[in-house]
Formats: structure tokens, sequence, C-alpha cells
């Protein structure tokens, strides 16, 4: 299993917020391609960025911040938030970003995310981000009647590579994980899974490693308080690590390959 560093990005800073709410923000660094480097020098393989500002407003406000963390940083990155149009896509893979993260558009506009990964092949992945068991969308704003598990079904049919699962309602609040919704996630669905949301401390790694087939645990807020430390988290999780990393191999998977 992963440990992934997440980086938000709002108006060039990197935040957290508490569930997803703008108006609980909390502002750890202005310069995000320091922090990139950071948890990259702490053993991190993989960075999870997400533009705040596009979640919110559906296109792009952070352009500029993740060109310099691409540039600072030799590792696997992953962007979502607020992507919804294929030239956003194309951008995004133009500046080295090796997977891009449908959340709104994949679920509003199915089409859309087939033809993703018709046209990038193995670099878009699902993110599905639910409260209660169900999907919420437009950076969490709107919580829609679909099943968190059902949804995962369709996107695997789209062709996605991956599904990142969020519970929103411990995302920021260092409570620990949903575990049984996350394990639900991780053995019903035949592609790899990221965890998200929630983690707080290294008991709650322990128990996430116990999640058979899960391939990564997003953290944020605990590695920013200091409530987890990173490199103690990436050394038990490759200690207790048995079977090879399940993600698929082809473009945007090799040459970074974790």
């Amino acid at each position: 299993m992963l440990i992934i560093p997440a980086i938000d990005l709002r108006e060039g800073k990197c935040v957290r917020l508490l569930q997803g709410r703008a108006e609980d923000a909390t502002v750890y660094s202005d310069n995000p391609a320091e922090t990139a480097q950071k948890w990259m020098s702490a053993g991190a393989e993989l960075l999870h960025i997400v533009d705040l500002d596009g979640a919110f407003s559906g296109s792009q406000r952070n352009v500029e911040s993740i060109k310099a963390i691409r540039g600072a940083v030799d590792i696997v990155l992953e962007v979502g938030g607020g992507i919804r149009r294929m030239e956003t896509i194309d951008l995004l893979i133009s500046l080295g970003i090796e997977r891009v993260i449908l959340g709104t558009v994949a679920v509003e506009d199915p089409g859309f995310l087939s033809r993703a990964c018709d046209r990038h092949p193995g670099r878009v992945i699902a993110g599905i981000d639910a409260r209660d068991g169900k999907v919420a969308v437009k950076g969490w704003v709107e919580t829609t009647g679909e099943d968190a598990l059902g949804l995962a079904g369709k996107m695997k049919e789209a062709g996605v590579a991956g599904i990142i699962y969020t519970d929103i309602s411990r995302d920021g609040m260092l409570t620990g994980p949903n575990f049984e919704a996350t394990q639900k996630m991780a053995e019903n669905i035949d592609l790899p899974v990221i965890a998200s949301g929630g983690v707080s401390n290294i008991d709650d790694i322990k128990k996430l490693l116990e999640i058979k087939g899960l391939w990564g645990a997003i953290t944020g807020k605990a590695i920013y308080s200091g409530r987890l430390d990173i490199r103690e988290a990436i050394r038990l999780s490759k200690k207790e690590s048995s079977s090879p990393n399940p993600l698929p191999s082809g473009r945007g998977f090799s040459k970074r390959q974790v």
C-alpha cells in the first residue's frame, strides 16, 4: 500500500479544508513546489494534487503551481479538481502529469469519461467522493442519490485505471478513515483503490494495511499537523507489503512506476 501525501491548492497556496468546506481552510505553505520536495525527500513516490479552486469553479486556477511542482519533483503526480474538459486533460498530460482524476464530470457525463479513457488509456482515474454512501459532486457541495459502489462499477466499465474513494465526513477531521466502506470498495471492485479521508495517525495506517487489495492511502492534515510521521508510515507500508503493486502498467505508469 502506497502512502500518498496530498497537496491541496487554493490561490496558489497549500491548504487543508474540513470536510471540503471552503470556509474552513488552513494555509500550511505559500510554496507548493517546496512542499512537494519535502514529501518526496521523506520517501513519497506519488503525490495527490487537488486544485480546490477548480473543484469549486469548474475551471483550473492553479496551473502555474502545478507546473512548479512538476518541475520540482521526479515522482508520479496525479491531479484532480474541476477537470471537466478534454482540453484540460490534454494540457495536464502535456505538462508531464501522469494521472488525471475525474470526479464531477465522470458522474454527470459518463460519455465524456469513456472518451477520456479511450484518448488517454491508463492515465485516467476516477474520484468517488461519498457522504453516507452517496456520491457528492462539485467540490462536495452537492450530494446525489448515486450509490458509491454502484458508480465504481460503471466507472470500471468506462475504462478507468483506478479509483480514489473519499469519505467526506472523515476528510480533514483526523477521526480515522471509514474502514468498513473502504474495505467494501476495495473488495468489490477489481481495480486499484486508493483510500482518502480521515487518516489521523500510524494506527490508522496499520488498519488500512489490513484491507486486502487496498492499493494506496492519501494523507493530508495528519502529516501537515505532525500527527503522522510520513517516513514512519512509508517504512511500515513497505515492510508489510507482500505483493507486487497491482496498478496497470502502460503509458503514464512505467516511466515513474511506483
